[in-house]
């Protein structure tokens, strides 16, 4: 007889925390302000996706097969995430590589936005990094609150399964279910949900 084990998160609410690893993620590529000179807003859904998978890896030990049926993900991306050398993938970021890592970029730039706010202890903290009136006026936070809506969705899925999940949610002004209108389903995954959504915007 084995003793099932059940994860708990170690501490606070684990949206709450990805959410965080995502806004240290946008500061510690310098800000907001930076990404959108840089014309890098496409990172957003993939910072999004990161964040979650070293939340789920590191906060509620989930292995690489549950983060991946949780996030609607492979499992070889899950791995390609959490497993990202970070050093490596700031040293690409600063500009000492001459060419791009083969590591997971997003992985490595979530891991080290986790690993400061752990050491500094702001991951369990209340506070937010980034105030929400500048992340409404860029309106790039949605990215986090889709993912955290249609956590545990089976994909493909669709439009009924996203309308319940999504109701009620404003992107850009515009209701999620009036963009939900003008996709083309079935959508096959999270992240496809993602830059359809931003199509549409």
């Amino acid at each position: 007889m084995g003793f099932e084990v059940i994860a708990k998160p170690k501490g606070g609410n684990l949206d709450k925390m990805a959410e965080k690893v995502f806004y240290e993620s946008i500061n510690l590529l310098g800000g907001l302000k930076k990404l959108v000179e840089y014309r890098n807003l496409t990172w957003l859904p993939s910072l999004a996706e990161a964040a979650y998978v070293v939340v789920l890896k590191n906060e509620a030990m989930k292995t690489y097969g549950e983060i991946a049926r949780e996030l609607g993900i492979t499992e070889q991306t899950a791995k390609n995430i959490a497993t990202a050398d970070e050093e490596e993938v700031k040293r690409y970021l600063e500009g000492e590589l001459e060419e791009r890592p083969k590591e997971h970029i997003a992985g490595g730039i979530a891991k080290l936005a986790y690993r400061k706010l752990k050491e500094e202890g702001r991951l369990d903290a209340e506070e937010v990094e980034i105030k929400q009136e500048e992340l409404e006026v860029l309106d790039i936070d949605w990215a986090v609150h889709v993912l955290a809506r249609i956590k545990g969705l089976d994909f493909p899925v669709n439009k009924e399964a996203l309308v319940e999940r999504l109701k009620g949610i404003v992107i850009k002004g515009k209701r999620a279910e009036e963009i939900l209108d003008k996709l083309d389903y079935p959508i096959k995954s999270p992240s496809q949900l993602l830059h359809e959504i931003k199509m549409h915007l």
